[in-house]
């Protein structure tokens, strides 16, 4: 028993109080930092009888074994079936086989990860109150508790409400009638777009949305796909690339009025018809009003009935966006950063000119079998008053005027109407003078004595006259509009007309008259920071103190 030993195991078997024999027994076994030892066990049995007083009678029995045992730090050896150890050829213990490696773990979904780290997280936070109740944590911990319970519920709804606003965007319209390969890059360009701004990226995606688009075959000039283009223009100048945007733009108006051209000469030649697919000409694409091509369409049970139009019908709409196109193109070379007069008042007069050439051609001819309803009176007098802001930049008033008046009877808006009436009074006021001084001055001016002619500083003073009124009305109807139809562009328009009458006093010779305009204009900017008004109204004094001075 040389060896060092890790404990010792007594156990006495059986032992008497009483004369008797009894038994010892003692197990020895290595120490675990040994790989190999040897394990020994000794049994010792003492007899011991009492014959008498004095007398006592002993005999011991010791019986020793020794065992080889191959032990290792964490495991013993496994066992055969048989009860026998595993041997090598040699005799020896063999190490056992090391253990299979784990299978291959999968791409772990971004979502199951979320929850993973999030359910870690709640564990955590929820561990210290293990074995506690709410009345237990409230005694010793109330104003703690109350606290924990409603920061909870206001995560859990800021939780809800983030999803909702997350599957609701990804699932909204505007992105379900695409297809998917165009929804997920249409997803992609208004967040680069609109949320975390990257011009690069969010023009790669809005092209790889129009090559898809035609790659899956879908209209080109249904709603949706137009509105692509549309779109793109639009954060074009958002992002104040003008010059990419005109071009967007024309590429967008000449397909329409390509397609325009198409339909009129095979209506000429008696190809196109009053159907829908099947009596288009081979040129036209088909004319599906959904983003979808027209297998898609079949395979996913849509109405093919209710998704085409009539070649009139689409005639019709692609005319009308063409016109709307053509005021954005006139805008747009109008706007300071681009100043291309000539092509600004060449795209507003085409689409003036053609929407009143629709409308006497379906006053003559009448409208066809599903054409619909042609442009709004909105539309209309958007299309007016933009044509009519292009002649007073080029300083033709007496062309502006009439566009002005139109804009002005299909106008319903009241505080855009003073708007209008303020043009009014600006071109007016600007009138050139020319003979023969009857042509616009019989209109504003009483019907002269016979045999007395008008002089030109009688038709000048008609004319600021004229400007006068227009611009009082516009006072007028911007200061009683009220309630709801008022709107900030009432209060820039009363400005505006304070300033116009100032002007107008000037010309007419009332200095009293328009320092008193002008100083109202002034007080009405500041009161509501118009700083265009100020500027105005400060002008406007200068002018007047220079003159009498």
């Amino acid at each position: 028993m040389s060896r060092p030993l890790a404990a010792t195991n007594a156990a006495y078997r059986h032992m008497s109080r009483t004369a008797g024999p009894f038994a010892l027994s003692a197990t020895l076994r290595p120490l675990s930092t040994r790989r190999q030892s040897t394990c020994s066990s000794a049994s010792v049995q003492v007899d011991v009888c009492v014959h008498g007083p004095g007398h006592i009678q002993g005999r011991v029995r010791l019986q020793w074994q020794q065992t080889q045992l191959h032990c290792r730090r964490l495991s013993t050896s496994p066992r055969r079936h048989d009860g026998s150890r595993r041997h090598g050829s040699s005799g020896q213990q063999q190490p056992p086989p090391p253990p299979p490696p784990p299978p291959p773990r999968g791409r772990v979904p971004i979502f199951r990860l979320l929850l993973q780290a999030l359910g870690g997280s709640l564990r955590s936070l929820f561990m210290p109150f293990q074995g506690a109740t709410l009345r237990t944590l409230y005694r010793s911990n109330p104003e703690e508790l109350v606290l924990a319970l409603a920061v909870l519920v206001a995560s859990a709804f800021v939780i809800a409400y983030v999803a909702r606003i997350y599957f609701s965007y990804f699932n909204s319209k505007q992105f379900t009638r695409y297809p998917p390969e165009v929804a997920k890059c249409l997803r992609r360009a208004l967040y680069f777009s609109n949320y975390a701004p990257d011009p690069k990226r969010a023009l790669k995606n809005y092209r790889q949305a129009l090559e898809a688009c035609d790659e899956l075959g879908l209209d080109p000039f249904s709603e949706d796909v137009l509105g692509i283009r549309i779109q793109l223009a639009s954060w074009l100048e958002r992002i104040q690339s003008y010059d990419a945007s005109i071009k967007i733009l024309e590429l967008l108006l000449a397909d329409c009025r390509r397609w325009v051209d198409l339909m009129e000469k095979d209506e000429k030649d008696g190809k196109a018809g009053q159907g829908t697919v099947g009596t288009l000409s081979p040129r036209l694409p088909p004319p599906l009003l959904t983003g979808k091509s027209a297998k898609e369409a079949e395979d996913s049970g849509v109405d093919m009935t209710a998704a085409t139009e009539t070649v009139w019908g689409r005639r019709s709409r692609i005319l009308r966006k063409a016109i709307g196109v053509s005021v954005k193109l006139g805008e747009l070379y109008a706007d300071e950063h681009v100043l291309i007069a000539d092509k600004a008042h060449e795209r507003l007069v085409w689409a003036v000119d053609t929407a009143l050439q629709e409308f006497q051609r379906r006053a003559t001819a009448g409208t066809k079998d599903g054409e619909g309803k042609w442009m709004s009176p909105v539309e209309m007098g958007a299309a007016l008053e933009s044509l009519g802001h292009s002649y007073e930049s080029r300083s033709q008033f007496h062309l502006a005027l009439p566009l002005f008046f139109q804009a002005l009877r299909v106008c319903s808006d009241p505080c855009h109407s003073a708007v209008i009436m303020n043009n009014l009074a600006v071109s007016f006021a600007q009138h050139p003078v020319q003979p023969p001084y009857e042509t616009l001055v019989g209109s504003v001016v009483e019907t002269p004595a016979v045999g007395k002619e008008i002089t030109q500083q009688e038709a000048q003073r008609a004319y600021y006259e004229t400007a006068q009124r227009w611009a009082t009305n516009a006072h007028q109807h911007a200061t009683d509009t009220s309630g709801d139809a008022r709107t900030p562009e009432c209060d820039e328009a009363c400005v505006v007309a304070l300033c116009n009458l100032g002007d107008i006093a000037a010309l007419l010779g009332d200095a009293r008259e328009a320092t008193k305009r002008f100083s109202e204009a002034k007080a009405m900017s500041e009161t509501m920071a118009f700083a265009p008004g100020v500027q105005q109204a400060v002008a406007g004094l200068a002018r007047l103190q220079s003159r009498l001075g």
